[in-house]
């Protein structure tokens, strides 16, 4: 059994910020410990921290017993890797070096097949078994068999970029969680899995003796796997973190009763400082003509500056403040129309009608064709037979998943705000302190967390005038806030709203909801359908 244990760390951004200050928590051996926080509030450099990955400026970590990582890119791979190196990069560092140790002999022996070069590559397969190379092989075959239903040596060679982001994410957590590493630490896990991958994932936290340490905004997903809550608020001086020793179901009381003592706190600080001073200058003037008072008026001055060197008490984490403007406008009646509509290999034809102002609600399993989808509505390139039709003055706004806009790398916010959608620097400033983003202005798109990522995305999609919503997990990334945030937006949108969603408290707030079955047939539903044999045995 592992733990984790994080004492007064510090850490500095390369231009100055402080981003974590005094930061202290410990995770106990078999504990399943969620990091909720605002987006950008170092939630993800604390986990880097944790493994090692970033040298903390101040303060010190302690990890026992084997450390596993995923990070958060898992899910939106689109490199050239292949499966067997993706499960290599989360394995123990034993096993990584062999693993690399193999592939330098196999190449070097595919470039001269020499006495030296057969027998660096005896030596490498040897120094494989002992790292129990072959016990892990066996261990990932029961991987890819669960998570893509097929043996390893099939899966092994196939370029992850080919898997859904479901598909990684479930990989990369069966080897960590059937692995022999005792300590996971694990971002943002639940992106990319449906709900019945959620319902794994909530289940396998519950059981694993493994201490697990994982960031996450799914609300469901928090209440029934997080014994206790760890909450990164940011502060005048950076983020600190408050220990919530309760699951989810008490958090947010617990976290409004401790606002309440800090302002309570703070009033009476200054209503004791009031009446010091207020003493003071009484004795003060009571001094200048009774020479008896000097000593008293001297002591009240000594009090009153002992007091204000004590200082105030702690100033209370900044809430987050996020107004999404999301506006719409009027179009005609019929939003969109399909008919006899399929999308080539991933379902069969289907014809659909969404009218002005509806919420749809677009849920099924990882695969079935939902983001194609929404890609073919927002006017992409998508394989397809039959016809589709967006309504008179539907202007189509697209969230994308991955967060994929090449168009946007390497931009600063401030520039794609300004040079596309404000008249100065002002309106573009004002309009990022709406989304909370105004502290990463002159930061590039490429470098915002995955939840700044978002919401940007949810910025443009507001400034770009758009009259209907392709939302594609639209709350992945979004902390608890931005999430409240997103939907009182979208309850005062005056427009039609599709969104793909495996968030099933989001889900809840629509009224339409279309189910892309497995068995390739779209059908709609009275409800939220997440177990597709209830559609079945109801029929």
């Amino acid at each position: 059994m592992g733990h984790v244990e994080a004492a007064h760390l510090e850490f500095v951004l390369p231009d100055g910020r402080v981003l974590l200050d005094d930061v202290s928590f410990r995770v106990g051996e078999g504990a399943s410990v969620a990091l909720v926080g605002a987006n950008g509030a170092g939630k993800t450099t604390l986990l880097r921290l944790i493994a090692g990955e970033l040298t903390a400026d101040g303060g010190s970590v302690t990890v026992s017993g084997g450390l596993g990582v995923m990070p958060q890119f898992v899910g939106s791979v689109r490199d050239e890797r292949s499966v067997r190196d993706l499960l290599v990069s989360v394995a123990p560092q034993r096993i990584r070096a062999a693993a690399h140790a193999v592939d330098a002999a196999e190449l070097a022996l595919m470039e001269r097949d020499d006495e030296a070069a057969q027998m660096g590559y005896a030596q490498a397969l040897s120094d494989w078994a002992e790292a129990q190379g072959y016990e892990a092989e066996t261990r990932w075959d029961m991987c890819t068999m669960a998570a893509l239903g097929v043996p390893y040596e099939k899966a092994q060679w196939r370029l992850v970029r080919t898997l859904s982001g479901g598909e990684q994410k479930r990989l990369v957590l069966e080897s960590l969680l059937r692995g022999s590493d005792e300590v996971l630490l694990l971002d943002e896990p639940d992106n990319y899995l449906d709900v019945p991958g959620k319902r794994w994932l909530e289940e396998r936290l519950r059981e694993t003796k493994k201490t697990v340490l994982f960031i996450s905004h799914d609300r469901e997903l928090l209440a029934r796997s997080a014994e206790k809550i760890i909450s990164v608020e940011p502060g005048p001086a950076g983020s600190d973190v408050w220990v919530h020793g309760g699951g989810f179901a008490t958090y947010h009381d617990a976290r409004r009763e401790r606002f309440a003592r800090f302002e309570e706190l703070r009033r009476r600080w200054d209503e004791k400082h009031a009446q010091l001073k207020q003493l003071v200058n009484t004795l003060k003037n009571k001094a200048a003509f009774n020479d008896g008072l000097a000593s008293r008026y001297q002591a009240a001055q000594t009090r009153l500056r002992k007091f204000e060197e004590a200082g105030p008490p702690q100033e209370p984490p900044r809430e987050q403040e996020i107004s999404m403007r999301l506006r719409g406008g009027r179009t005609g009646v019929r939003a969109v129309t399909c008919a006899d509509l399929e999308l080539t290999g991933l379902m069969k034809p289907f014809s659909l009608e969404v009218f002005y102002g509806q919420r749809v609600a677009v849920l099924g399993s990882n695969g079935s064709g939902k983001s194609h989808f929404l890609r073919l509505l927002a006017g992409e390139d998508v394989g397809h037979t039959g016809t589709w039709k967006l309504g008179a003055r539907v202007v189509p706004g697209h969230f994308a998943q991955t967060h994929a806009h090449p168009e946007l790398a390497g931009r600063t916010l401030l520039d794609i705000l300004w040079t596309e959608h404000a008249k100065d620097r002002g309106q573009a400033m004002a309009a990022l302190r709406r989304y909370e983003l105004d502290r990463q202005a002159e930061q590039p798109f490429d470098r915002l967390s995955g939840g700044q990522q978002a919401r940007l995305q949810i910025l443009l999609l507001e400034l770009a005038g758009t009259t209907a919503l392709l939302l594609d997990e639209p709350t992945d990334n979004l902390d608890l806030e931005s999430a409240e945030a997103l939907q009182t937006g979208l309850e005062a949108y005056e427009g039609t709203v599709l969104a793909v969603t495996h968030d099933r408290w989001f889900a809840r707030g629509f009224d339409r909801y279309l189910l892309f079955g497995a068995d390739g047939r779209v059908r709609e539903t009275p409800e939220p359908v997440w177990d597709e044999g209830r559609v079945v045995r109801a029929r």
